[in-house]
């Protein structure tokens, strides 16, 4: 029996919300499954993504591999990484150490996306001002240069 842990969709027609669950690969998506690991939201903004921790371990530890896209929302979760360090063989202190770090690099990346997506608007307001200036100077200019 070949497990995946993959997504279950569930919610209505074009507002999608998915379970990540663990499944028997022969299984249909929304099919038969195992067990219920975590949950994932795609409309909200960000993105909400919720694990059981220990239920996403034990899966992975008993072989189960995850999807491309399950296991892309491992990684932003950082229980990927975590997954990572317990192969390792890491201690429990060493392993939250780094996952910490890793934590708080994400929260300095998220700070600058936003202080980026800010400049960005910034400077999209001026040009789109300074534009709507020059073009209504080009507009005027033509009817003064006219006879009366």
């Amino acid at each position: 029996m070949a497990v995946r842990l993959r997504l279950r969709k569930t919610g209505r027609k074009n507002q999608p919300s998915y379970k990540v669950v663990a499944a028997d690969s022969r299984y249909p998506r929304d099919g038969r499954f195992l067990e219920t690991v975590g949950t994932y939201n795609p409309r909200t903004t960000p993105a909400e993504i919720k694990f059981s921790e220990e239920k996403a371990i034990k899966w992975l530890k008993r072989g189960a591999l995850p999807t491309d896209t399950v296991r892309s929302l491992l990684r932003k979760s950082g229980l990927w990484y975590k997954w990572y360090l317990m192969k390792k063989g890491l201690d429990e202190a060493a392993i939250a150490q780094k996952v910490a770090e890793w934590q708080a690099g994400q929260e300095g990346k998220i700070a600058r996306d936003a202080a980026r997506r800010e400049r960005r608007k910034a400077s999209k307001k001026a040009k789109k001002a300074s534009g709507t200036a020059g073009g209504a100077d080009a507009q005027q200019a033509p009817a003064a240069n006219q006879p009366a």
